[in-house]
C-alpha cells in the first residue's frame, strides 16, 4: 500500500515538474526579448534595495515616492552620462564608417612601408581589405551592443519600480519557493549580490581609470579629438582580453600613417605599458577587494554575457559562470553529501 502511495506521489511530482518546465519554455519564448530589461532591473535593485529598505522601514518614507526618487537619482548619476557618451560616439562612429576607406589606406601604407624596409611579406591587399571590412562591420555592432535602446531602458525602470516597492515580499517569496536548504538560498543570494556589485561598480571604475590615464597621454601626444578617444577607451576598457587596446592601437596606426613615427611608438609604449598596467593593477586589487572574483571568470563571463545579453552582459556574464559553479557546490551539498552519509550509515 505504501509503495502505491509513493509511486502515486512520484507520478504527481513528475507531472508538475513537466508542467512547470513546459510553461517556463512557453513564457521564455514569448518574453525573451525582455531579458536584458529584467537583468538591468535586477542590477539596479541589488544596488538600491538596501537604501530603499532603510528609508522606508527606518525612516518611514512612502514606498512609491522613495522608489521614484531612487530611480530618478540613478538616471542622473548613471544613465545621463551614458546617454551623453552615446551621443558623442554615435556621430563619430558614423563618420568612421563613412571614411573607412581612409583607415584601409592607412593600414595598406603602414604594411607597404614595413615590407619595403624589412623585405618581408606581412599582409596581402586582399587581407587588408578584409580587415577593413571587418572593422567597418563591427563598429555598428559594438555601438549597438554597448547602449540599451530607449525601450529597454523604459522596461528596466518599469520592472524596477515594482521590485523596489514590493522588495520584502519578493525576497520572502523567493526564499520560500526556491527548493533548496535555507543555508544554500543564503549562499545564492550573497553570490548574486557580490557579483552584481563587483561587476556593476568595479568594471566601469576600472575602465574609467584607464580612460582618464589614456586621456592624459592623448593630450600630451597631441591626439586629434582626445575626448572622443577618451570615450572609446572607457567603453573598450570594459571588454575582455583586448580591452583599451581597441582605442590606443588605432591611434598609433593613425600616427604611423601620418609619418608621425615617434608619436606612434610612444602611443604603443604608453598604451601597453601605462594604460595596460592600470587595468591589471586595478582588476587584481579593486575587483578582488569588492568581490574576490577570479579573473578567468570575469574574462570568459564577459565574453558569454556580451553574446547573450549585449552590454548588460558585462555584469551578468560573470554572474552566470559564478552561479554555475555555485550550483555545482549546492548540488554536492544538497545531494552528494547526503548520499555519502547514507552509504556510511549503511
Amino acid at each position: 500500500m505504501s509503495n502505491n502511495v509513493i509511486d502515486r506521489n512520484r507520478v504527481r511530482q513528475v507531472f508538475f515538474i513537466a508542467l512547470i518546465l513546459l510553461m517556463a519554455i512557453i513564457l521564455f519564448q514569448q518574453l525573451h526579448i525582455f531579458i536584458p530589461s529584467l537583468l538591468g532591473a535586477i542590477t539596479f535593485y541589488v544596488l538600491l534595495h538596501r537604501v530603499m529598505f532603510y528609508l522606508t522601514e527606518k525612516k518611514k518614507w512612502n514606498k512609491a515616492l522613495t522608489a521614484s526618487l531612487l530611480m530618478f537619482i540613478s538616471i542622473i548619476v548613471i544613465l545621463l552620462p551614458v546617454g551623453l557618451l552615446a551621443n558623442l560616439l554615435s556621430s563619430k562612429v558614423s563618420y568612421a564608417i563613412q571614411h573607412s576607406d581612409e583607415l584601409i589606406e592607412a593600414l595598406r601604407k603602414i604594411v607597404h612601408n614595413a615590407e619595403q624596409r624589412y623585405d618581408v611579406t606581412l599582409l596581402s591587399d586582399e587581407n587588408i581589405n578584409k580587415m577593413g571590412e571587418a572593422i567597418t562591420q563591427s563598429l555598428p555592432k559594438i555601438l549597438g551592443a554597448t547602449f540599451n535602446t530607449v525601450t529597454t531602458i523604459f522596461f528596466i525602470y518599469f520592472i524596477l519600480y515594482f521590485m523596489l516597492v514590493n522588495g520584502r515580499s519578493m525576497e520572502d517569496a523567493l526564499y520560500e519557493y526556491i527548493p533548496l536548504k535555507d543555508e544554500n538560498v543564503d549562499k545564492l543570494g550573497k553570490e548574486v549580490n557580490v557579483m552584481v556589485v563587483s561587476n556593476a561598480i568595479g568594471i566601469p571604475i576600472v575602465a574609467l581609470a584607464q580612460a582618464i590615464v589614456g586621456l592624459i597621454g592623448y593630450l600630451v601626444l597631441g591626439v586629434s579629438e582626445p575626448f572622443f578617444w577618451f570615450g572609446v577607451t572607457w567603453i573598450a576598457g570594459m571588454l575582455p582580453i583586448v580591452g583599451a587596446a581597441l582605442a590606443y592601437v588605432p591611434i598609433a596606426i593613425i600616427f604611423f600613417a601620418r609619418d608621425q613615427n615617434w608619436q606612434g611608438v610612444a602611443m604603443l609604449i604608453y598604451g601597453f605599458g601605462i594604460i595596460g598596467t592600470v587595468d591589471n593593477v586595478m582588476r587584481f586589487s579593486l575587483l578582488k577587494r569588492i568581490g574576490n572574483v577570479h579573473p578567468l571568470i570575469t574574462v570568459f563571463g564577459v565574453i558569454v554575457g556580451l553574446n547573450l545579453f549585449g552590454f548588460i552582459g558585462l555584469i551578468f556574464g560573470p554572474l552566470l559562470i559564478s552561479l554555475f559553479i555555485l550550483l555545482l557546490r549546492i548540488y554536492s551539498n544538497e545531494f552528494v553529501s547526503k548520499q555519502r552519509d547514507v552509504k556510511h550509515i549503511m
